[in-house]
């Protein structure tokens, strides 16, 4: 591993671990998830995920990363080369997250302007559509949105930025001043939240269980779907990160707290977007279950019209919840693109200035074709089909890979050097979850399955 490719601590690699962690959904997806499948009863599936699929298989990536410190691609080689072309399909795959990725950024970042004089107007829907991510109707594909291509050239010119630097230097000193300037905001945010008339509406509304969901089958699908895509296991993130450790003290310890962060920040944010949408609803007397939204709708329709009518404090808290919008977004971004950086540069031999340079030039073209008329569309059906299908696929491959094939007993050294709390192979926990009918594969024959076994010492 080259002298450069080293976090200057653990501290840096936690920042950088809970930054792969927060993103985008943490704040525009979760508290729907929550909402709509069962309110409080959901967190029993979603505890329930972390503890026998996210936490282990997040140790298993720790212990994989840092055994071999190889690129993504290289560690699969290593295994077996038979192996090395399904870690480029992911990495392709990624490579295609990152491109739309980045347009939701270039979104974000128009929004952050617009804030500071609430310019998408007395209708932030037909704003969105006219001026930012266009609707669905295909003739519309040849008109281009200037600004959102303006943003798309600032996003990943910061994405460059920071990402053709050394580890240490670029990503690692960036996620020590992003991940904590999130936390910072959302609190504020949230505080604020909490203060405002009709926040118990919004609360109420998204804790209320509602427990005969327990046994419906989807709603545990989508507790494990939120945990794959909120922790980012599987998509060679954490796995390339623990390559650039010096030392694997505290490996396992690590986990837990990254993991407690991502879920901490994400209720709590939760409960902030739904304090927030109970306001809407007392004062301009809209019911709650119309406004309630994910993704894009929540983000740059309705929370604008929120900000619209709360007065001076909407002047306040808009600039900072699209602040915090943007540091999430970058900070999962540069995590997406580092797995990239490191496989292509094994392959070809090309410096990592030299290789950032080139890739971001030719993702900002890639990313800029999402800026027509129809953006929010094309986002939304190539997003649907690379989350919802190649990347669960090819988690569940790497689970028989890593798991069973490779066998994950040989790390345990590693995990357990200097861990306080110990792992071990008693209990069947994440190749027997990640092989089952959630990834829609019968791969529960299997045995050799990756467990765990906490022991505090």
């Amino acid at each position: 591993m080259s002298e450069y490719a080293q976090w200057d601590s653990t501290q840096t690699f936690i920042f950088a671990m809970i930054g792969v962690a927060i993103g985008l959904g943490n704040i525009w997806r979760f508290s729907y998830i929550v909402y709509s499948n069962g309110g409080g009863a959901f967190f029993i599936p979603y505890f329930f995920a972390i503890a026998i699929m996210g936490i282990p298989f997040l140790i298993l990536e720790y212990g994989i990363g840092f055994s071999f410190k190889k690129a993504f691609t290289e560690i699969f080689k290593s295994i077996n080369p038979k192996f090395e072309f399904v870690a480029w399909i992911l990495i392709f795959s990624i490579s295609i997250v990152l491109i739309y990725y980045m347009v939701i950024i270039s979104w974000d970042l128009i929004y952050l302007i617009q804030s500071l004089s609430f310019g998408w107007g007395s209708d932030p829907a037909a704003y969105f559509v006219q001026n930012v991510g266009g609707g669905e109707n295909l003739s519309q594909i040849g008109n281009f949105f200037l600004p959102v291509a303006g943003g798309v050239i600032v996003s990943w010119f910061i994405l460059w930025f920071i990402s053709h630097r050394s580890i240490d230097k670029g990503i690692g000193m960036a996620s020590k001043i992003l991940i904590p300037a999130v936390f910072v905001i959302m609190a504020i945010i949230v505080v604020f939240a909490l203060t405002l008339p009709g926040a118990s509406i919004g609360i109420n509304a998204l804790i209320n269980p509602n427990w005969n969901l327990l046994f419906d089958i989807n709603l545990w699908i989508v507790a494990f779907s939120q945990i794959i895509f909120s922790l980012g296991i599987g998509e060679a993130l954490a796995l390339t990160y623990a390559t650039y450790l010096a030392d694997n003290k505290n490996l396992t310890d690590n986990v837990f707290f990254v993991v407690l962060s991502n879920s901490s920040f994400e209720i709590f944010t939760a409960f902030g977007v739904f304090s927030i949408l109970g306001y809407m609803s007392a004062t301009a007397g809209t019911p709650l279950v119309e406004l309630v939204s994910e993704g894009t709708g929540l983000i740059f329709v309705v929370f604008p019209m929120i900000f619209s009518i709360m007065g001076i404090l909407g002047r306040i808290l808009a600039p900072l919840f699209f602040l915090a919008v943007l540091f999430a977004g970058i900070s999962s971004a540069f995590a997406f693109f580092e797995p990239i950086i490191g496989s292509i540069s094994s392959k070809v031999n090309m410096s990592r200035k030299k290789l950032a340079t080139i890739l971001s030039i030719i993702g900002c073209f890639c990313s800029l074709l999402f800026t027509c008329g129809i953006s929010s569309y094309l986002v939304g059906v190539v997003d649907g089909f690379i989350n919802k299908f190649g990347i669960l696929l090819l988690i569940a491959v790497q689970c028989v890979i890593f798991g069973w094939y490779y066998g994950a007993e040989k790390v345990l050294p590693v995990l357990n050097e200097k861990s306080r709390i110990k792992v071990g192979i008693n209990l069947d926990c994440c190749n027997q979850i990640c092989s089952s009918d959630i990834f829609g594969n019968n791969l529960d024959n299997w045995n050799n399955r990756f467990v765990f076994k906490c022991q505090s010492l």
